[in-house]
């Protein structure tokens, strides 16, 4: 099946993990730092939080009762994409299809009125049926909220205010894919990031990049935050669509380095300053739809389709030695294709899209636990505290332990279908269904 995707002022410290923390977990500080240096201590910025590593120390209840929900809006058209916040401002895009107008969404994290509403009319294409026409996730900083709007013949990326004016968007060409647009964009520094890797002639026969070249179509684009000017354009092959969401891997002594996954290109390390590939390493056969994250000491990443057959790599990436290495991968049944996996310090908890949760030892890739939960998942899971959240197709919260020992803590159910990833931000947490969006916990 296909990808779907998909902070407040005040950061809550309140809970403390009790998951085990190992000297390779200096990787998930890491990423906390650069987005508390980029971002002034907003928590859920972007798709999946801080360096999309889908992490809070929040604390959300396991079990929900009507006390524990903040309030539940229902939104103008239905879409896949997640919450992103700053502020006392929820930001979310939807799409009313009858209609024909796309919609980016500005609502109260407080009480979840409707702030602003714009609207952007577009023409119905042929997407995957479990994809939407709004399910690139926007990001957002101190002055603007950065939002893709795709159909084939162009994509657009946008700036607006938080009051929602329009301050400046960028035309980034065609988009190719049989199953429509998912890409998503982060902010880095003064730098709007975000890849745009098509499909090529044959993506259902694997294709073959190799044989593949720069055909012109595909890029990773960086452009300056205040102004939209293109600062750099990496091409990149067209094979299969890539539908992965960067983060930043900072090695210890050297320069940061931009992670980004794909089946034409398999696992790069590009200079976020100067769009340079510094390495790239071809461990992706099948299309890339989860996003990277940084566990363990390594990198880890997944491809798969919609049969089942997915991997999960794990990477060292040796920052600055431009000789990374795979140190292990997980097969079949234990691995994700859309979720993108989620760590409690050292370990990893792998959601599979079936319903198959694996807890890893994150730098060695030892299995300690794997259970079939049941259902159907297509959003991405979250850690808050010692919890890990994760919502089915069907719309249940679905609620583990983060610990190396398998509980299950509780089932919430949302009454709606889902495939999008929670935020969670100022002690609360925030569940898009496909046309709602419920705030939880932080009373």
């Amino acid at each position: 099946m296909f990808p779907p995707f998909s902070p407040t002022d005040e950061t809550d410290f309140m809970a403390t993990p009790s998951f085990p923390r190992g000297a390779a977990s200096s990787l998930v500080v890491i990423c906390f730092a650069l987005v508390a240096a980029s971002s002034s201590a907003q928590e859920w910025t972007r798709f999946r939080g801080p360096n999309g590593s889908g992490q809070s120390e929040a604390s959300i209840p396991a079990q929900w009762s009507d006390g524990d929900i903040n309030w539940k809006v229902q939104l103008p058209g239905g879409g896949n994409s997640s919450p992103v916040l700053w502020g006392d401002k929820v930001f979310l895009t939807s799409a009313d299809t009858k209609a024909g107008e796309r919609f980016v969404l500005c609502l109260s994290a407080r009480d979840g009125h409707l702030i602003w509403k714009k609207s952007y009319p577009y023409s119905k294409y042929h997407i995957h049926v479990q994809n939407s026409f709004a399910t690139s996730t926007p990001a957002v900083d101190t002055d603007h909220v950065y939002v893709v709007w795709s159909m084939p013949e162009q994509s657009t990326l946008y700036a607006l205010s938080h009051s929602g004016d329009e301050v400046w968007h960028r035309d980034l060409g065609s988009f190719t894919s049989q199953h429509g647009f998912a890409s998503s964009p982060i902010v880095y520094q003064d730098l709007v990031i975000i890849g745009d890797e098509q499909d090529g002639p044959n993506p259902e026969a694997g294709g073959n990049p190799d044989a593949a070249s720069l055909d012109g179509r595909s890029f990773l684009w960086a452009v300056d935050r205040g102004t939209g000017e293109v600062r750099w354009k990496t091409p990149r092959k067209s094979t299969i669509v890539s539908y992965a969401t960067p983060c930043v891997y900072q090695p210890d002594g050297g320069k940061p380095e931009l992670i980004y996954n794909s089946r034409s290109h398999g696992m790069s390390a590009i200079d976020p300053a100067t769009g340079k590939v510094n390495w790239e390493l071809p461990v992706f056969d099948r299309r890339t739809v989860g996003s990277p994250i940084l566990a363990g000491g390594l990198v880890i990443g997944a491809c798969g389709v919609g049969s089942g057959n997915n991997t999960v790599y794990a990477v060292r990436p040796d920052g600055g030695s431009q000789n990374p290495q795979m140190v292990y991968k997980i097969d079949k049944s234990s691995a994700s294709y859309v979720p993108t996996p989620v760590a409690a310090g050292d370990l990893v908890f792998i959601w599979n899209d079936r319903g198959i949760v694996t807890c890893i030892d994150g730098p060695t890739g030892k299995i300690h636990w794997r259970e079939r939960i049941g259902g159907d998942f297509y959003g991405s899971p979250v850690r808050a505290g010692d919890k890990v959240f994760c919502t089915s197709l069907d719309g249940d919260v679905v609620v583990l332990a983060a610990a190396d020992k398998y509980q299950l803590l509780a089932k919430n159910s949302l009454g709606e279908t889902s495939r999008a990833s929670p935020a969670i931000a100022g002690g609360r947490m925030y569940v898009r269904t496909e046309s709602h969006l419920v705030s939880v916990g932080g009373k």
